[in-house]
């Protein structure tokens, strides 16, 4: 009689110890993870989007940060390591993670992510922010005055005296990257580097190299007081910035997304350079900057909260 009770609890004991590791293990998987790259920009939106769902919703957000690339990114999503992206770029994930030819049209390439990835891989592309960060060649202020720089294609006479410094990812990327920016622009330096991309500010701040590859909300423009070379022949497509989710999530727990949706057409480019700015030249964290910003506009409660 003894043994068939201690047996008893000790199958109770074991359904329960079960059963907790379950609930567990669902809760974990339920919880919403928010993935972003290494990038100023989108730790910033990172804590700005965790903050918004903290404050419109009951849930608890866990951070992936510094994640290494974009293609880093896009595989934690399908992995399911994070199911929300702070920040996807559309000229980004044209030629990257769906493998597309570039599209010049902004409305076009948006609605072209949206569709493409919704089909694919059941994911949400949101609309814009409000912003676009793409790629542009940048010199300093004597560089502009010594060659007469406005353009891109002002480099194309002095281009093979020129050093320039460029994000590593861009020398491969096909459509829009180094090989095909040569063939359209007709010029070549005379020594190209690729190099992490927070290196090319003080790279051409310090006179190491000539002009490098940057992005257009990046705080630094406005720290080293740097000229941004006009994209003349339109090269670049756009690189519209959007937050990005499993659309599962999304079914699952409307609200989040709700919450999410209340930074849809908020954030200007400008607005975007100067809150990079704040963290990268007054050396202010991320969170904080992403605090405040959210805590100055009331969270985007549009009166409705």
């Amino acid at each position: 009689m003894k043994n068939k009770l201690l047996l008893l609890i000790v199958s109770v004991a074991a359904i329960l110890i079960i059963s907790f590791f379950s609930l567990t293990m669902n809760r974990q998987n339920d919880s919403i993870k928010i993935a972003s790259v290494v990038t100023t920009e989108g730790q910033i939106l990172a804590y700005m989007m965790k903050d918004m769902i903290e404050h419109y919703t009951d849930e608890k957000v866990e951070l992936i940060n510094n994640l290494g690339s974009s293609t880093v990114l896009h595989q934690a999503m399908l992995n399911g390591d994070a199911n929300i992206s702070a920040v996807r770029y559309t000229g980004t994930d044209l030629t990257g993670a769906l493998q597309s030819e570039p599209i010049k049209d902004p409305e076009e390439a948006l609605a072209y992510v949206q569709k493409t990835f919704d089909e694919r891989f059941n994911q949400t592309f949101f609309d814009s922010y409000g912003f676009e960060n793409t790629y542009a060649f940048m010199v300093t202020k004597e560089t502009a005055e010594k060659y007469n720089l406005q353009k891109v294609s002002d480099l194309a006479n002095v281009a093979g005296e020129l050093e320039a410094g460029v994000d590593t990812s861009w020398m491969n990327r096909e459509g829009d990257g180094y090989k095909a920016f040569v063939e359209a622009y007709g010029f070549d330096f005379a020594r190209t580097y690729p190099m992490q991309i927070g290196l090319v500010y003080d790279a051409v701040d310090s006179g190491e190299l000539d002009v490098v590859l940057g992005y257009t909300t990046d705080g630094r423009i406005a720290s080293y007081d740097l000229v941004v070379l006009e994209d003349d022949l339109n090269f670049f497509p756009p690189y519209d910035a959007s937050p990005f989710a499993d659309t599962a999530l999304l079914e699952e727990k409307p609200e989040v997304k709700k919450a999410i949706e209340r930074l849809i057409g908020k954030i200007s480019t400008e607005t975007m350079q100067e809150l990079n700015y704040l963290a990268d030249n007054n050396l202010i964290e991320p969170a904080v900057v992403a605090e405040q910003f959210l805590i100055e506009h009331n969270y985007f409660s549009g009166g409705d909260e």
